[in-house]
């Protein structure tokens, strides 16, 4: 008898807070990739690429105190100090600084690639996911600001979702507000504290307010009121009520006077101004924001978090260089959004990015077969021919499972004329000997 030692097998399974990806996914997300791409393309930005692993000290001094906790920090075999980017924005400083000289100012980049942040897994939110960034550097034009929220709000246009939400605010705002109070020395940990308040709650907010700058309840209490004004009216009626916190300070002053000018400029564009409102809570808790900021939700899935958020950071470079270079910009949560979009029923869930299996009834037909293939290919629809001859059924069963929305189908007929039988996946409907040319018709115009 013979036994068989399975102990010393390794366990199949992925870290907490990381996830494999099945081809159904994939393709759904190198569907959306492909749209905002796009989209980037035609606002005439361009692709950049930057390594996952930088300079452990590349990265410490951007983020915040809650992201420094997060980073995945070590030792590389030459005892280099290292860490896997955070993000694609800090990378993104030091590439700026690197290729100064080989760069045109003002200049217009996008990335897509995997971050990686420590954080506690939880539904829509994972350790290694994909930030899909898009920046404007060099310039600090109120233009600029605009155009990066209409590249967000054509961005999600384009993928079909209606029911969004750009929430945006302004740091100045946010510096005025604890100037105000005589806390402009607890800034950035009183943003950190606002920055949790989907998570905690207001009333945990002012707790920790009280707790962590050392102010009494009511002071706390009217901090918490001001954070909590959001614009529920169209926006000039909106700047009009809150105008009276422009006499508290300067950093008030120029915040809400940026903000109206930036939706002014939108609101001359084709763009639903009703999408952006202001909202006095947002934060953003990467400590380089120094503008405007935003967040993007779903107002279908609220719960789910921001999909989408960025801003304008004016000291981003300074870590690197003395030279002072102006930015802003955004990036998309693709993982959150994959989630988002198939909870509300928008993304295509199929396992195959090809429109046609080509089926075979007789191994003497599979040249012919992949030759069809071929010309579907050449005339860009994607094709798979399927490798074995086995019962039609089964084969179209594969089709249908994986979501091909055509089966061209070869029996002996079929082979002596130069002809397929052409089955709709979706309807049923199928017709027989279609000569190749009419066939890519059929296909064209479904």
């Amino acid at each position: 008898m013979v036994i068989i030692m399975i102990d010393n097998l390794i366990v199949a399974k992925t870290l907490s807070g990381f996830k494999d990806r099945l081809p159904k996914e994939c393709a759904a997300k190198a569907s959306i990739l492909d749209v905002v791409s796009n989209v980037f393309l035609s606002y005439g930005f361009m692709p950049i690429e930057t390594p996952h692993l930088e300079y452990a000290q590349t990265l410490v001094r951007q983020g915040s105190d809650e992201i420094q906790k997060e980073l995945y920090r070590f030792r590389d075999h030459g005892n280099r100090d290292v860490a896997l980017r955070f993000d694609l924005t800090v990378p993104l400083a030091r590439f700026i600084v690197q290729h100064r000289h080989e760069l045109d100012m003002p200049f217009k980049r996008y990335a897509i690639g995997n971050v990686f942040r420590g954080e506690r897994a939880q539904k829509g939110r994972y350790r290694e996911f994909t930030q899909c960034d898009f920046d404007f550097i060099g310039s600090n034009s109120l233009s600029c600001d605009a155009e990066i929220l209409q590249v967000i709000y054509s961005s999600l246009t384009a993928l079909n979702l209606q029911e969004f939400s750009i929430w945006i605010n302004h740091r100045q705002i946010l510096n005025g507000i604890f100037q105000h109070f005589g806390l402009q020395d607890n800034i950035e940990s009183g943003l950190r504290i606002i920055d949790k308040l989907d998570k905690i709650g207001i009333d945990n907010v002012s707790l920790e307010l009280q707790r962590e700058l050392n102010i009494s309840s009511n002071v706390a209490q009217d901090i918490c009121n001001i954070i909590s004004i959001k614009q529920n009216n169209h926006y000039e009626e909106f700047f009009k009520e809150v105008s009276y916190l422009k006499d508290y300070n300067d950093s008030l002053k120029i915040g809400l006077e940026s903000l109206e000018s930036v939706l002014h400029i939108l609101s001359d564009l084709e763009f639903d101004i009703s999408v952006c409102r202001v909202s006095f809570s947002i934060a953003r808790g990467l400590g380089y924001y120094t503008g405007i900021v935003y967040e993007t939700t779903l107002n279908r899935l609220k719960n789910l978090g921001s999909v989408c958020s960025g801003g304008r950071y004016d000291n981003l470079t300074q870590s690197f260089s003395s030279e002072r270079l102006s930015g802003v910009g955004a990036s998309i949560g693709i993982d959150r959004l994959i989630v988002g979009m198939l909870e509300l029923g928008l993304l295509d869930e199929r396992s195959t990015m090809a429109r046609v299996l080509v089926i075979s009834l007789h191994m003497d037909y599979l040249p012919f077969a992949h030759k069809v293939a071929e010309v579907l290919r050449q005339s860009n629809i994607r094709a798979e021919v399927y490798p074995d001859v086995t019962k039609i059924k089964k084969s179209l069963s594969y089709a249908n499972n994986k979501g091909h929305e055509f089966s061209l189908i070869i029996g002996e007929e079929e082979f002596k004329t130069m002809t397929v039988t052409v089955k709709n996946m979706t309807s049923g409907m199928q017709r027989e000997n279609i000569s190749l040319l009419n066939t890519l018709q059929m296909i064209k115009q479904a």
